[in-house]
Parts: C-alpha cells; structure tokens; sequence
C-alpha cells in the first residue's frame, strides 16, 4: 500500500508503468493476466463447458427447429383449411346465387299467374255483369208486355163494356167455351 500510494498521487498508474521489465516475471501485470486467462480456459476444458456449452447450443437449435417445422405444419394446416372456407364459401355463394335466380323465376311465374287469375276473374265478372243485364233486359221486356196486356184487357174491358150488351157478352162466352173445348180435345 505505501508503494501505490506515490503511484496515485502521481495520477493514476500508466499502462506502460504495468508493463516495465521482463515479460515473463509474476511482477508484470501483462503476463499475470495471460497466465489467468490461460488457467481459466484450461479449467473451462477440463470441466468440458465448450461441450456443454455446444449441447446447449444444439438443443436450442433442435428446439428451434422443431418449432419451425410445428410453425410450418401450423401454416400449412391454416392454408388448408382457408381453402376449404373459400371453397365453402364459393359454394354457398353459388348456391345464393341459385337460390336468388329460383327465388326470380318463382316471382315471375307467380306473376304471371296472378295476371291470368286476374284476367280470369274480370272476365267473370264481366259475364256475370252481362248475364245480370240480360236477365234484368228479359226481366224488363216481360213486366212491359204484361204491362201491355193488362194495359190491352183492361182497354179491350171498357171497350167490350161500351159496345156489347149482355146477350152479346153471352153469346161470345159461349163461343170461347167451344173454341176452348176443340182445342183441348
């Protein structure tokens, strides 16, 4: 300690002060430190730590390895299986695609049947309409010409009351009574 404290009161010991004299004498630094560095990897052999060291460099490379190959096999899982989803997925878009073309076809034919029924009904309709107007026409032309008669036996009454006596009403009775009677026999 007294020797190294003129060295620090000069400032710190200079690295060619270490390195003065002889190289192979314990009192040099630089071979000291050669000799520690040589010891320590001889004990580093001995204790066979570059094998070690190796093994462990090598498991690590096995483990890196087989996580490649667990990542490859992953990958190669995922891209089949993204293949079948878009196959999937191709198919029932196909499948939409016929669903929506049956859904249009459906709808016209729907259509166009509804226009036939319609076309149907109002044609229907439209004789019955027609039927309704003839009966009631028909119905018309009847009650006018019963109207016509009554109208003509009431006209013929007063006329036949004013114009015939009773022995001449009798005689035409008994003439129709025979007319009747040839007629029906």
């Amino acid at each position: 300690m007294k020797r190294l404290l003129p060295l620090l009161a000069a400032g710190m010991a200079s690295p060619a002060m270490a390195a003065t004299g002889p190289f192979f004498s314990l009192r040099n630094t630089d071979f000291v430190v050669l000799l520690a560095f040589i010891l320590f990897v001889l004990v580093l052999i001995y204790f066979k730590v570059p094998g070690m060291i190796g093994g462990l460099l090598d498991k690590r490379a096995a483990g890196i390895r087989a996580e490649l190959e667990e990542a490859r096999a992953l990958r190669e899982e995922a891209q089949t299986i993204l293949a079948s989803y878009e196959r999937k997925q191709k198919e029932v878009a196909e499948q939409a695609a016929q669903i929506v073309e049956h859904a249009k076809t459906e709808a016209a034919t729907a259509a166009e049947v509804a226009k036939q029924d319609l076309k149907d009904s109002i044609a229907r309709r439209l004789a019955a309409a027609e039927d309704q107007i003839k009966s009631a026409e028909n119905a018309a032309i009847r009650e006018v010409k019963d109207r016509a008669v009554v109208v003509a036996v009431a006209a013929a009454k007063d006329i036949i009351a004013k114009n015939i006596s009773a022995a001449e009403g009798n005689k035409l009775i008994d003439a129709a009574i025979g007319d009747v009677e040839t007629k029906l026999h």
